[in-house]
């Protein structure tokens, strides 16, 4: 295994702290540098991810700063450039959705366009989305045709579709993993576990939009970086792979699972609210490419899983109380 360097864009949200802890731990990097658009969150969010050897973090905005990032790249030079970067949350975009577009279409097609430059790069990783193939009434492949379904999904078709064009006509190294929901320790609190575990520690009742019964595909965000790590060793470039759980779970089954961690009653934990604009009624993906191609499935299951979440809300518990848990657009 050869030592790589690693740069997180996106490096600031859960998900690429956890795929930095998953490096660190797993694949003798280099080095890993996190950069996000503003500085890391407090202690039970950003899981002291700067305290690890061989781990940096920077500030840079994507869409604002870009010539500050690339100075920052190309004085380091990684090797992978992993992209979580985006403007998240589905059932907000309808409002201020051309800045959607303006982070998860223009900012990395330009950012892309100035990588093609670059040859010390050799692979970029392109975080998409399941969201894009909209709602499913069976486990879908990579071949299923795309139906996106809200603004932000929208946009993060636009640049998955640039990168196969860049890939086939100027062989820009790329590869798209689109992963089903993730959850983990340090997740903001507007997402429904991390949001469920608070609201059972604090005695809030969680709002259960449309009686929970959308379904999503779940899994650990560090199985994600277990992902990551596999396609940036060994993965083809050029490839959309999927990356999820066999089976979805409604999200009534999973607060009922969350309610079972805390040991609180399931009445005790939520209140039926309406559906949401937008919301698809199940996503499923179909993973088995990424498995014949990498060996990769998921191992953490749910109640290994949701018992890491417990734990977390109560080692926090007096940092997250009053933490906010409605998400907030920002540029």
């Amino acid at each position: 295994m050869s030592e790589k360097t690693y740069a997180i864009i996106g490096g600031g949200g859960s998900f690429g702290i956890h795929t930095a802890l998953y490096l660190l731990d797993h694949a003798q990097p280099k080095k890993v540098i996190g950069i996000g658009r503003q500085a890391l969150r407090p202690e039970p969010f950003s899981m002291n991810v700067d305290q690890r050897e061989g781990y940096e973090y920077y500030a840079y905005h994507v869409t604002h700063e870009l010539d500050l990032l690339l100075e920052l790249l190309d004085r380091e030079k990684p090797d992978v450039i992993i992209n979580f970067a985006a403007q998240g949350e589905g059932a907000v975009s309808w409002k201020h959705s051309w800045r959607f577009f303006e982070t998860n279409s223009m900012a990395l097609a330009r950012l892309s366009e100035e990588l093609i430059k670059r040859d010390w790069m050799e692979h970029f990783i392109q975080i998409g989305t399941s969201e894009m193939y909209g709602s499913v009434d069976r486990a879908v492949t990579e071949e299923e045709p795309i139906k996106p379904s809200s603004p932000y999904a929208a946009s993060k078709v636009a640049f998955d579709m640039y990168l196969m064009s860049v890939n086939k006509f100027q062989q820009f190294p790329m590869t798209i993993i689109r992963p089903c929901n993730c959850y983990c320790p340090g997740q903001l609190l507007h997402r429904v576990i991390p949001k469920a575990i608070w609201a059972g520690l604090t005695g809030h009742k969680l709002p259960l939009h449309g009686g929970g019964k959308a379904e999503k595909s779940y899994m650990h965000a560090r199985d994600l970086g277990r992902a990551i790590h596999l396609i940036a060793e060994k993965g083809p470039e050029g490839r959309v792979f999927n990356a999820g759980p066999l089976n979805p779970t409604s999200i009534h089954e999973v607060v009922e699972r969350c309610a079972g961690a805390l040991g609180i009653p399931f009445e005790e934990l939520c209140e039926v609210t309406g559906d949401r604009l937008g919301q698809d009624s199940r996503y499923w993906l179909d993973s088995s490419a990424i498995k014949d191609a990498v060996g990769w499935a998921p191992e953490i299951g749910w109640d290994e899983g949701l018992a890491e979440m417990v734990d977390w809300g109560k080692t926090y518990l007096d940092q997250i109380r009053d933490w906010p848990t409605d998400y907030t657009l920002r540029a």
